[in-house]
């Protein structure tokens, strides 16, 4: 199916963009068929295909994402098949947010801001880098998006679209999903001075499994999530923003923390499947929250509201 794409894509991107019958083979099409190859795997990833918004992309595009990380190909790090649809070749690419790294430093300065973290992110799976190649790759375009994507390339695979070795791109493909999951697992940029962060010497691995129990936590769709289906009041000490703070924003703004409640030495370093939502969380203010990692169990709120000395009122 992306071999179809990188053949056609150049004569279809003569046509009218509205309705095309490409279009929406890689919006619908491969992106469905792409979900199925995930069915068996333990992962949680969310699958998109573009090729383009409102006009024609230069570069054609088949992503994978991590809820924790992102959910779009403007911003964090993401799996990705690019297609040049010049040399009809398809890139498999662990790659960044172009979009992001434009707004963040100008076109110039991100370019070189992406290249820079590349090369820091294979330094950090090794294991997976070296089983990949680390050329550039050429995308065929001048155009600032495409060489935002070669600028963010960490590692990956390149395909001749009349040439694929079906075995090597499953394998790349499984290959590439596991060393994304890793890299998410590692991924440790967290402020130090975060009012949560238990005091006590952790393990790097400890510190790690702590890390990653927080990006599920501050995940915007888990948050929106479990706000569907919890009250906004903290479990501990009943705390109600709407009542007592007069708060009246919307629910996902509400001023109240969500804790993970998976304990750091029960957090397997890699661990796939991550949270059940709501079962997996506590809905509580910023102090219980604060307090519920100073326990030895921090997910003992039973512990934590035999400690307090006040309520609010329900």
């Amino acid at each position: 199916m992306l071999a179809r794409l990188a053949q056609e894509f150049v004569f279809e991107r003569g046509k009218p963009f509205a309705n095309n019958e490409l279009g929406n083979f890689v919006r619908r099409d491969i992106a469905n068929e792409a979900k199925k190859q995930l069915l068996f795997l333990p992962y949680d990833l969310k699958v998109k295909g573009s090729v383009g918004a409102g006009n024609w992309a230069a570069v054609p595009w088949l992503a994978f994402f991590d809820p924790l990380i992102t959910e779009s190909a403007t911003q964090g790090f993401y799996i990705v098949y690019l297609i040049n649809p010049v040399s009809e070749e398809i890139f498999l690419s662990l790659n960044q947010g172009t979009t992001e790294a434009y707004r963040d430093f100008g076109t110039k300065r991100g370019r070189e801001e992406l290249r820079r973290r590349a090369k820091s992110m294979a330094e950090r799976i090794p294991s997976f880098s070296n089983t990949f190649d680390m050329d550039s790759i050429d995308l065929g375009s001048t155009e600032p998006l495409p060489l935002g994507y070669e600028a963010g390339h960490v590692f990956g695979r390149s395909y001749q679209a009349d040439a694929i070795d079906t075995k090597l791109f499953y394998d790349d493909l499984n290959n590439m999903i596991a060393a994304y999951d890793e890299l998410v697992s590692r991924n440790s940029e967290m402020p130090l001075n975060d009012p949560h962060k238990p005091s006590e010497n952790l393990s790097v691995r400890e510190t790690r499994q702590y890390i990653f129990s927080k990006r599920i936590e501050r995940a915007p769709n888990v948050r929106k999530k479990i706000f569907r289906v919890k009250p906004a009041i903290c479990e501990a000490c009943f705390l109600n923003p709407e009542i007592h703070y007069g708060f009246s924003g919307p629910l996902e703004k509400t001023p109240l923390d969500v804790h993970h409640k998976t304990a750091i030495s029960g957090l397997r370093e890699g661990e796939s499947k991550r949270y059940q939502i709501p079962e997996d969380f506590l809905v509580l203010c910023p102090t219980c929250h604060r307090m519920i990692h100073k326990q030895v169990n921090p997910d003992d709120l039973q512990e934590l509201q035999s400690s307090l000395n006040f309520q609010h009122k329900k």
